[in-house]
């Protein structure tokens, strides 16, 4: 506390032209300090660029194949797998042809999920083979390219849209 005197006592004589901005010394003789909160921006895995790309992918995938693709990126619990079909099945009616791609970088772990058509369309082999080429992209530190890049491989292993 006697600190605290002291430097009350020396500001209460200060003359209030030398004090910085948003300094202001009160009644009682104590120094009132306003500052601008500045918060820290999230940090995100992609860039806006990178956002772009991905956006894109996904959109040129779903149109060229007619599958619905998805990519989920965080934490996928303990049980992945079990996981990652609860979020796939939340799409309702479309769930058959619907593909997620969910990542958890803190897992180390990557999990694709079909519906029934899609799965038709892409084999396990396929998936694998994908799911491959992500993980090298990955160790590498290109999110938004292995993504890009197992998009591109899925939907090859999809074909064109069947014709109605």
């Amino acid at each position: 506390m006697a600190t605290g005197d002291v430097v009350v006592a020396r500001r209460a004589q200060e003359d209030p032209s030398d004090l910085a901005v948003g300094e202001v010394i009160t009644n009682s003789g104590r120094l009132s300090v306003a500052r601008m909160y500045e918060p820290h921006a999230p940090a995100v895995p992609f860039t806006p660029s990178q956002l772009a790309s991905l956006d894109e992918a996904l959109t040129l995938s779903s149109r060229e194949t007619g599958l619905d693709f998805s990519v989920y990126l965080g934490d996928l619990a303990d049980d992945t797998r079990a996981t990652a079909e609860e979020m796939h099945s939340t799409v309702g009616a479309r769930a058959s042809h619907a593909v997620l791609i969910a990542v958890s970088p803190g897992q180390r772990v990557v999990e694709i999920v079909t519906g029934e058509e899609s799965r038709r369309r892409i084999p396990d082999r396929g998936a694998k083979l994908a799911v491959m080429s992500m993980v090298a992209s990955f160790k590498e530190g290109d999110l938004a390219g292995g993504l890009i890049g197992g998009l591109r491989m899925l939907t090859d292993q999809a074909g064109s849209a069947p014709k109605a």
